[in-house]
């Protein structure tokens, strides 16, 4: 077992001290902290707490875990590594302004005059309104 426990079901108002003293019972907590949406700022409703001992991690889980705390069950378990996500961002990040980049390949080459009927001028089926058109 690992020495970090992911925490689930926590109510929206915990706090990491809250959360650091629900887990005081079952040993020494070296960090919690409740994860944060990045624009709003609140809560997500889970976090991570670190225990010093894995004997200690393994008391918190079978003691905190389908308890009550705040009114809403919390599920506690050992936290997973997490998982490299670059992979799944390939098609934002690696854009120079997050822009899709489609993984369709193209569709023939354009047509001469580059604007088809809404383009300028007579030659590619213009109107009178657009500069170069019919006069």
């Amino acid at each position: 077992m690992n020495k970090r426990l992911f925490v689930a079901g926590l109510p929206f108002t915990t706090t990491q001290d809250e959360l650091k003293n629900l887990f005081a019972d079952a040993g020494t907590v070296v960090s919690a902290a409740v994860i944060q949406d990045r624009m709003t700022g609140k809560s997500k409703g889970f976090g991570f707490v670190e225990m010093e001992t894995i004997e200690e991690a393994t008391k918190a889980v079978s003691t905190l875990n389908d308890s009550e705390f705040g009114g809403r069950k919390l599920i506690v378990a050992e936290a997973k590594p997490m998982e490299d996500r670059s992979e799944g961002r390939r098609n934002f990040g690696d854009r120079p302004h997050g822009g899709f980049r489609s993984e369709r390949p193209s569709f023939g080459k354009r047509r001469e005059g580059g604007r088809g009927k809404f383009g300028r001028g007579e030659r590619n089926g213009g109107h009178a309104g657009f500069r170069g058109g019919r006069t």
